[in-house]
């Protein structure tokens, strides 16, 4: 018959056994925790990846795809938003429109030389400005939307005027069933580029409060649509796209201009041949090079 010394001391060791087993299961709880919480940041970075893009890989515009070094300039083309999607708020020319237009130096170099535009007041009059676009696929005619987005036509013409888009690549070409652009207008190619300089979102974001939540709401960017890629507010630079097809986008990315029918087509041929890797997102297989902008 065991003593009471030896009873105290196997009900001892049974403790010790239970809060070992205890502590045990506890660790394994935290553990347990501990990954499901990194394959959720996993998951939600991913997904956050997957949703920005623009347009876009843009370095000061960026544009698609930011304003630090190197950042990929605001594309959301990668993944279809909702389907349904409204359409371009109404134009109503907010107060001060063209008044007071700014270029303020990006953290990045120029990846061209070139001399920013003139800032202040620009004028809004003509409402539309004519371009030509020469490619190595064929003409692409652009009426310029000065009456809308005037600090940005003022910039796109400088730079045209500078010969800053002579000889670039349009580096990227978009698939998606929800998105078809082909963007342009770095001329390191690599997404990454800009003019050494920034300025903000005009038409349609202006027509929105900063902190409107239908901000990041899809709307329609009809074909035809010229507009300009970025990393977000006040991040537009020297990069923009096509649009070829009617495209869902949140109105954080400024309308400047309308393609026309002859440009369509060339737009039509170089989308129709696809994405260089077979994918719905990348350089174009088509290799399409801008030749000149030109004010008309």
């Amino acid at each position: 018959m065991p003593t009471n010394e030896q009873r105290r001391e196997t009900a001892k060791r049974k403790l010790e056994r239970q809060l070992e087993n205890r502590a045990e299961r506890e660790r394994k709880r935290r553990q347990y925790t501990i990954i499901g919480s990194a394959v959720g940041a996993v998951l939600v970075v991913a997904a956050v990846v997957a949703t920005v893009v623009l347009v876009n890989r843009d370095s000061g515009p960026q544009t698609a795809s930011a304003s630090t070094s190197t950042t990929e300039t605001s594309s959301p083309f990668d993944v279809p938003p909702p389907a349904e999607a409204g359409a371009l708020p109404e134009f109503v020319a907010p107060e001060g429109l063209g008044s007071d237009c700014q270029y303020p130096q990006s953290a990045e170099s120029a990846s061209k030389p070139n001399n920013a535009p003139r800032t202040g007041e620009v004028p809004t009059d003509p409402a539309q400005v004519s371009a030509s676009m020469e490619t190595d696929q064929g003409n692409i005619g652009l009426q310029l939307d000065n009456g809308k987005s005037p600090c940005t036509v003022n910039s796109f013409a400088s730079l045209a005027q500078q010969g800053y888009f002579n000889d670039t690549p349009c580096h990227r070409l978009t698939t998606s069933d929800s998105l078809g652009v082909l963007q342009c207008g770095d001329p390191t190619g690599e997404g990454t580029g800009g003019p050494g300089y920034q300025f903000a979102n005009e038409y349609p974001t202006d027509q929105y409060q900063p902190d409107d939540p239908a901000l990041n709401a899809p709307v329609v960017y009809p074909r035809g649509t010229l507009a300009m890629a970025n990393a977000g507010p006040g991040t537009n630079g020297s990069q923009f796209f096509l649009v070829y097809k009617d495209s869902q986008l949140p109105p954080q990315y400024t309308v400047f201009g309308t393609i026309d029918e002859t440009g369509l087509a060339t737009l039509d041929k170089i989308a129709a041949e696809g994405v260089a890797d077979g994918g719905p997102d990348g350089a174009p297989k088509l290799a399409t090079t801008v030749k000149t902008i030109q004010l008309d």
